[in-house]
Formats: structure tokens, C-alpha cells, sequence
């Protein structure tokens, strides 16, 4: 799997079942180095391989080099693109799984051995991949992330926690896609409501893009006491979506990440289908849903609905905010 963080978050449970049926087994992961940097330390990864797709086609040169010493039992290929599918024929291994000829991609199910079974009807991402555990024979219940924090992680975040005063709503400025992205004039009056209505610290987290610092200055300016913690990296915002008591975020990774730390998470959907790539099976009553109109009972599709994240207003953010409130808020 060499895309992006959510579809890391996804995969962790992949390993941790084969772990738990199998505690002999090695696992490698070939991955791209963002997403690496969230996994590493993991204790149902043994070993990474790193795929650094801004090297072009060096990229592919390098993963053979590293892949020709390397001979293995079985190899999932979880991906659906040619990429995938060519690091995949660099691979040493009898058993070469992946999707099956309607699903894939690019003719990416001529460089796997076995398919799993055609699945007709739509699903949620993570269930997605559990079907190459179906295919395995390997139990995936109880879904299992274990994303940390990490023992000698552990000091940072009581460190970053203990400058505030109350409890802390993290915010994800934008995503990875503008099509994705929230208002930033909006966000600012979300977190200036979580300040003074709600009783929460707003954190502004994320990356360091100029889209990013544009977004976060936007915020600050009409939300003062908001705090940034952009730049603190994954790990870093492993930390901090632990410790906070809620989290706000487009259709992105740190949804997921939030989910797999059962920390109660605000989405907001527009552009991508909420039932395929929402939150997973939790925090379903949290969504902000602008991908479907009013009434309409879409069907799960990986279908792209560009511009509608201006449907949805700060009013609609914070009827979730208090939803949490009234049903997942901890006593402080």
C-alpha cells in the first residue's frame, strides 16, 4: 500500500489480524515515506520499504534494488493502480494476491497470481481491505489499529496537554486536496464558538503548506486564542488527536487517525462519499454530510462531487459540536 495516510490507517488492522493468527509472521510494507513516518515503530510492522514517488521513475529503480533480496511467501497487493502493480512484479513470491479483474486498475490484475472473490455492491474502504483476510482465512474481529502513542511518546504529549488549561478541540485546517478543503473564515467562527460557547482550546493542526499557514492565519485572525500546532508531524498528531477531547476534520487521513483512537471526530463530506470513506463504524451521528442532497438515499461509490463543501455552514458544525456534547463529552 503506497498511498496516502488514510489508506495506511486502513491497512493497520490488515496486519495486526495476520499478527494475531500468525505472531511468526514477517511483515514487510512497501510504502511512501509520509506515511511511513506514521507507522514506523508499529508493532505488527517488521519492516519498511520506502517508495518515494517524487523520484519518478528512480522511484521504481530503487524499490527493485531493495525487493531482489528479499524473497517472501505471499505478497497483498492492496492497491488497484499500475504502480502498485509493477512493484508487485518486482516482488519473489508464489502467491501474489490482489483484486479481482473488476476492480483493478491499469490491468493491475495481470501482475497478481490470485484474485480475491468480485464484491458487486459498494462498501466502506475498510472493509475493502478486510477481504483479503476473508481470502486468507484470517479472523479480523476485533478490529485492532494499536496507532499509539508509543511508550517514549508518551512525555511529549503530557508535555503539549500541559500547557492548556482546558480541554483541547483539534482542528485540521485542510486536506490534501483543495476540493476537500473547508472555509477558513468559517473555521475561525467554529473555533471561536468552541472557545467561548463550549469551554474548549481550538489546535490547529496539519502540515506546513502555504495553503496551511494561509488557512491557520485566517483562524487565528478571527479566533485569537487558538493555538498552532502545524508541522508537529504524524506522530506528533498522534499525540494530539489522543489527547484531545474532540476532533474536527474534512475527509482525511487525521479522520481516520481519530477514529482509530476512538477520539469522537466532527467530519465534514462534500467531496468524497461519506459511506465509503467515513468514519468506520463510530461517530457516524458526528458527520456533516453535504455530499448527498437533502432526501437523497445515495448509493456507496468512489463518485467525486466537487464544490459542495461550501454547502456546508458553521451552524452545521457546531449542531455536531453539540451533539457531542450531549453524548460523547467527558467530565473535565
Amino acid at each position: 500500500m503506497m498511498s496516502a495516510v488514510g489508506d495506511a490507517v486502513h491497512v493497520l488492522p490488515v496486519l495486526t489480524a495476520i499478527k494475531r493468527q500468525v505472531p511468526a509472521a514477517r511483515i514487510t510494507w512497501i510504502l511512501q515515506p509520509g506515511p511511513a513516518e506514521l507507522v514506523r515503530g508499529h508493532w505488527a510492522v517488521d519492516e519498511l520499504v520506502l517508495f518515494d514517488r517524487r523520484r519518478g521513475w528512480r522511484a521504481f529503480a530503487e524499490v527493485r534494488r531493495a525487493l531482489r533480496t528479499r524473497p517472501f511467501d505471499l505478497v497483498l497487493d492492496l492497491q488497484v493502480y499500475f504502480k502498485a502493480g509493477l512493484v508487485t512484479a518486482f516482488t519473489r513470491a508464489p502467491v501474489k494476491l490482489g483484486f479481482d479483474r473488476a476492480r483493478a486498475r491499469d490491468a493491475n490484475w495481470l501482475f497478481t497470481t490470485r484474485r480475491i472473490a468480485p464484491h458487486p455492491t459498494g462498501q466502506h474502504v475498510q472493509d475493502q481491505y478486510f477481504e483479503f483476510l476473508d481470502a486468507l482465512g484470517v479472523a479480523h474481529e476485533p478490529v485492532r489499529w494499536d496507532l499509539g502513542p508509543w511508550p517514549e511518546e508518551r512525555a511529549a504529549q503530557r508535555a503539549f496537554f500541559g500547557r492548556l488549561d482546558r480541554p483541547a478541540a483539534a482542528i485540521v485546517v485542510a486536506t490534501s486536496k483543495p476540493e476537500k478543503d473547508w472555509l477558513p473564515d468559517r473555521w475561525a467562527e467554529v473555533a471561536a464558538a468552541l472557545d467561548a460557547d463550549f469551554g474548549l482550546q481550538p489546535v490547529l493542526v496539519g502540515g506546513t503548506s502555504p495553503r496551511e499557514q494561509r488557512a491557520a492565519a485566517v483562524i487565528r485572525a478571527g479566533a485569537p486564542r487558538a493555538i498552532s500546532a502545524l508541522g508537529c508531524g504524524l506522530r506528533g498528531l498522534v499525540g494530539i488527536l489522543d489527547g484531545a477531547a474532540l476532533v474536527l476534520s474534512p475527509d482525511t487521513g487525521p479522520l481516520h487517525m481519530a477514529v482509530a483512537l476512538d477520539r469522537p471526530v466532527v467530519g465534514l463530506f462534500g467531496y468524497t462519499n461519506p459511506k465509503r470513506t467515513g468514519p468506520y463504524r463510530k461517530f457516524h451521528d458526528l458527520v456533516v454530510d453535504a455530499y448527498g442532497d437533502p432526501g437523497e438515499s445515495y448509493a456507496i461509490s468512489m463518485q467525486l462531487r466537487p464544490g459542495r463543501m461550501r454547502r456546508i455552514t458553521v451552524d452545521d458544525v457546531l449542531q455536531k459540536v453539540d451533539r457531542w456534547r450531549a453524548r460523547y463529552a467527558r467530565p473535565t
